[in-house]
């Protein structure tokens, strides 16, 4: 089969590594599964090997999606063709554990909408571009921070090009997410985009960035840069800035 490069599409081989994700992915019975971009579905055969509910498939490319239908013998299996980029998640279920291989070239946004769809994804394992999962575990950036502040980001292991089909020109790193039990209670896209802002020129002091009033009230220096910041400290500026917002209206 011939692979879309547009599509980023790499599609991992090494049967070990595919039992090992299985092994953390760990489905279990009663638990509804969605994979995203599962390709020619050498995850999922995988991962048909466990009990679970149901398993749905959304996958963005027709040839890859009638290669799918060869699974759909197992009446567990449900395939969507569809971007997962605008996916709405929510719509499968109120307790989703996502998991994917994403392709590199729409990867964070496959993740933001994951974040934009926490309130029904409580885990998800993505296999990422290494640098990517690395910094989305650490940062400093506008959707690390997105994502911490919903999810506890664990890397679980990094695998070299050889292990994918064609090889791409860099490493990959499987990250699990894990939704936080105190969740923030704000605006989603409100708080991108005051992220977005926040970490444009991350390097500038942030009194540049943000009124002195609102670091004074939270007790942060004004001459830190926003890459110092936690993402605790991120959301407490971002909710003393909306209530100023609120007052001066």
């Amino acid at each position: 089969m011939k692979l879309k490069k547009h599509l980023g599409q790499h599609l991992l081989v090494a049967s070990k590594v595919l039992t090992r994700i299985g092994e953390l992915i760990n489905p279990s019975e009663g638990e509804v599964l969605v994979e995203v971009g599962p390709g020619t579905g050498n995850l999922t055969k995988e991962v048909l090997k466990y009990p679970f509910k149901e398993l749905h498939l959304v996958e963005i490319d027709a040839q890859m999606v009638e290669k799918l239908k060869e699974l759909t013998a197992d009446p567990r299996v449900r395939i969507h063709r569809q971007d997962a980029t605008r996916f709405d998640f929510c719509s499968l279920g109120k307790e989703l554990k996502v998991f994917g291989n994403l392709p590199y070239n729409v990867a964070s946004f496959i993740v933001e909408n994951t974040v934009l769809s926490h309130a029904c994804v409580p885990q998800a394992f993505y296999m990422l571009q290494k640098e990517v999962a690395e910094k989305l575990q650490k940062g400093p950036s506008w959707l690390s921070t997105f994502v911490r502040s919903f999810y506890r980001v664990e890397y679980l292991m990094s695998l070299p090009a050889r292990f994918f089909l064609p090889q791409p020109r860099v490493q990959s790193g499987l990250v699990r997410l894990v939704r936080l039990e105190n969740l923030p209670q704000l605006d989603l896209l409100d708080y991108k985009g005051f992220l977005t802002e926040l970490y444009s020129m991350r390097r500038k002091a942030l009194k540049n960035k943000l009124p002195q009033e609102v670091l004074l009230l939270e007790g942060i220096d004004p001459m830190r840069r926003v890459e110092t910041l936690s993402p605790e400290e991120v959301l407490l500026l971002y909710n003393r800035s909306k209530n100023i917002r609120g007052e001066q209206r």
